[in-house]
């Protein structure tokens, strides 16, 4: 399906370097000839196709059957695109301004086309090429597949600046299975806001091969290094002076939640290699979520591009631990590739997450002790899918969510200082905190309390001893 609206905000300008692969087998695609077997009549068509938002402009574009077919295209979006044929020619990536030719050569059938970076066919960019006077193409031919089962087996090569391995990484995915040697969590631990009332944080955009699964490893967009990338931590008042540095190979942007100002300029997409600095004074309290606010901002946040900012709540107590935790979803694609962009449309995650990785916390438990109050920070990335945090024979005494005590807190703010609660349930985007104390030592299970997400890996322990 296509999806309408871009997000995305800004211009995106990248150098790179046209080409034209007008050879199937040169290009390593596999696909079909353009011609059917066509008569060729000796003449070109040129057609003028232009690049707008998330569209070519026609989607629809007609050539006589038997004309050899010239696209000039044009890059006049917001972000870096390209133009793939079913046939294998192709341009590279273009930045906006850009302009490259495709020689298609005779065409005697129906060809589609898409852009092949990672997200943005399922989009809605796609160029269907009409050929005007074909004879119809009986799917079993032979010699020649037709232009919709082409197009299904290249389906898969929608990439962002890898294209994997080929093999599916959900192939691969056990979650009985242990860690390998070497495995280290991540550390849930939430330190304490820094004593400064200003900010400076350099947040760099990479895109990297990580594991989020014993022995599945995907490529990931991230702020920092890490997905989640770095937790943040201040107080109402506080100014967080921001650097955005897009090390990435397309354009990427940065949205803080935490911000009250017009994304126009500061949350705009800029290219690969450049920067932007711009600044927000945090004036209310809670868990945050900044995330990249490229088109499609799904696939962005799917691959890694989240984190969380935390602004104290005023008169927040001490407490004897604090730990966060950000969920959220992971959709499998080729080993050492980006998230598939078809399971994001159609909300099919392979894992649900605490911290960027499937049951981490099985593996290296959350430590407490026996009568200490606990405060777990929580954070739903999505980009899609609800939370309801619960721990397994732990009750909440008090439960905080976007800026309000729901239960418990200052002067019991949250009303009846007896009650409890089981779940804090977040839809994608809000945060809160809940609190808690251990009654007696043991291993105490943690869960998203929607099972199936549970199952998925959104699970981990503390273990509490005396």
């Amino acid at each position: 399906r296509r999806l309408g609206g871009a997000w995305g905000v800004g211009a995106v300008a990248l150098a790179v370097v046209l080409g034209v692969a007008g050879d199937p087998a040169a290009a390593g695609l596999g696909a079909s000839s353009a011609s059917a077997d066509a008569a060729a009549t000796g003449e070109t068509t040129t057609l003028q196709v232009q690049i707008e938002g998330m569209r070519f402009t026609p989607s629809v574009i007609e050539v006589p059957a038997g004309n050899q077919l010239v696209i000039e295209l044009t890059n006049t979006g917001e972000d870096v695109h390209d133009l793939v044929l079913e046939t294998g020619a192709t341009t590279d990536r273009l930045g906006v301004g850009d302009t490259a030719t495709v020689e298609v050569g005779v065409v005697g059938r129906d060809l589609a086309g898409w852009c092949s970076v990672a997200g943005h066919r399922q989009m809605g960019m796609t160029l269907d090429i009409v050929a005007v006077g074909a004879a119809p193409v009986a799917s079993g031919d032979a010699g020649e597949a037709p232009a919709s089962a082409a197009g299904d087996a290249m389906a898969d090569m929608d990439h962002g600046s890898s294209t994997g391995t080929g093999t599916s990484a959900a192939e691969l995915l056990d979650l009985q299975a242990a860690p390998g040697a070497g495995f280290e969590a991540r550390d849930a631990t939430l330190r304490p806001a820094p004593e400064t009332n200003v900010h400076e944080v350099t947040l760099t955009v990479g895109e990297l091969e990580a594991e989020v699964a014993p022995g599945v490893t995907q490529e990931r967009w991230t702020f920092g290094g890490s997905a989640p990338g770095p937790i943040l931590r201040g107080k109402v008042g506080d100014r967080f002076e921001i650097t955005l540095v897009n090390d990435g190979t397309i354009g990427h942007s940065i949205d803080f939640h935490a911000g009250a100002l017009a994304p126009d300029g500061p949350m705009r997409t800029i290219p690969a290699g450049e920067s932007l600095t711009f600044g927000f004074t945090a004036t209310r309290s809670g868990i945050w979520m900044y995330h990249c606010s490229t088109t499609p901002l799904s696939m962005h946040i799917a691959n890694g591009m989240f984190g969380a900012v935390i602004i104290d709540p005023p008169n927040l107590s001490e407490v004897d631990r604090e730990y966060v935790l950000v969920q959220s979803e992971v959709y499998l694609g080729e080993v050492g590739g980006p998230a598939d962009a078809a399971k994001i449309a159609a909300e099919d995650p392979d894992l649900v997450v605490f911290n960027g990785y499937a049951n981490q916390y099985d593996h290296d438990r959350l430590p407490a002790r026996v009568g200490e109050t606990v405060r777990v920070w929580l954070l739903d990335a999505g980009p899609s899918r609800d939370g309801a945090f619960h721990v397994i024979g732990g009750q909440f005494d008090t439960v905080y969510t976007e800026g309000a005590y729901v239960l418990g807190g200052p002067d019991d703010a949250g009303g009846d200082p007896t009650g409890g609660a089981q779940v804090l349930p977040l839809v994608a985007g809000q945060g809160g905190f809940v609190e808690l104390s251990f009654p007696e030592a043991g291993n105490y299970p943690f869960v998203n309390h929607a099972m199936v997400d549970a199952e998925r890996g959104a699970h981990g322990f503390f273990t509490v001893t005396e």
